[in-house]
């Protein structure tokens, strides 16, 4: 068994200037083909400054996971949602072949946050956006299910299931069942530091691992979330955030 640590994401912009985020493109460790690992295309790790506005833009064959740990903001959009999303309010846009959104940073304190763009399964897609409101910020200690092709509170139109976890400090937890023989797994961390296998990932890195015998292990109090997946699904890899990337020097 293999696992692969993969870095953080390259920082683009500025906090201190209202916006900052660290751009990961996770398939760029593991091979110079794609920039993504199947369903799994991008995942943007973001700190916005309270009343900066991310003004109206499109998106285009991605599906978009906003996943809140911190703030709060404001959702609009061009088919006529507006909605407040925090850590508990949870958002999918499977935006399909036309939409767009923006969003305002609502309250005092920045909002730091996940926007994850999965691959759907077929390009121009019937745009639709879906909300769901969680009892509790996170799960302690399990697996909650977020998002997956059929019964999850969220739907992705992906072979891909997104789970997260609080894991409390000295906490080992084993990773779901796989769906099937052609599973893998990437464990992302949030925020803290997970001991996997043979290798330490801490916040904004992942680790890739096809066949998981070892359980991941806090070393601290960790936010982590999973993504259960076939990287030989069949996907569209030409979505506006989510398609395959060409390597920049």
């Amino acid at each position: 068994m293999t696992i692969t640590k993969i870095s953080a994401g390259r920082m683009r912009g500025n906090i201190v200037q209202g916006f900052g985020v660290e751009i990961l493109y996770p398939g760029f460790s593991l091979t110079g083909d794609d920039s993504g690992i199947g369903p799994i295309g991008r995942i943007d790790r973001a700190q916005v400054q309270p009343g900066h506005l991310i003004g109206m833009h499109p998106h285009k064959d991605d599906e978009i996971l906003t996943y809140i740990r911190s703030g709060e903001m404001l959702h609009r959009d061009t088919v006529g949602n507006e909605k407040k999303l925090d850590k508990t309010h949870f958002m999918m846009m499977n935006a399909g072949h036309t939409f767009q959104h923006e969003e305002l940073m609502l309250g005092n304190s920045p909002v730091r946050a996940l926007q994850i763009f999965l691959r759907p399964n077929a390009p121009d897609l019937e745009p639709m956006v879906q909300f769901h409101d969680f009892v509790d910020a996170s799960s302690e200690n399990e697996w909650r299910l977020i998002a997956e092709p059929t019964e999850a509170p969220l739907i992705v139109r992906s072979n891909v299931r997104v789970f997260d976890a609080h894991i409390k400090k000295g906490t080992q937890l084993g990773l779901p069942a796989a769906a099937d023989p052609g599973t893998a797994f990437l464990l992302y961390v949030f925020d803290g530091a997970i001991d996997f296998g043979d290798v330490t990932i801490v916040s904004g890195e992942s680790a890739f691992a096809r066949r998981v015998d070892d359980k991941p292990i806090a070393k601290t109090d960790s936010d982590v979330v999973l993504f259960a997946l076939n990287p030989e699904a069949e996907v569209f890899r030409g979505g506006m955030f989510s398609g395959n990337q060409k390597r920049m020097g």
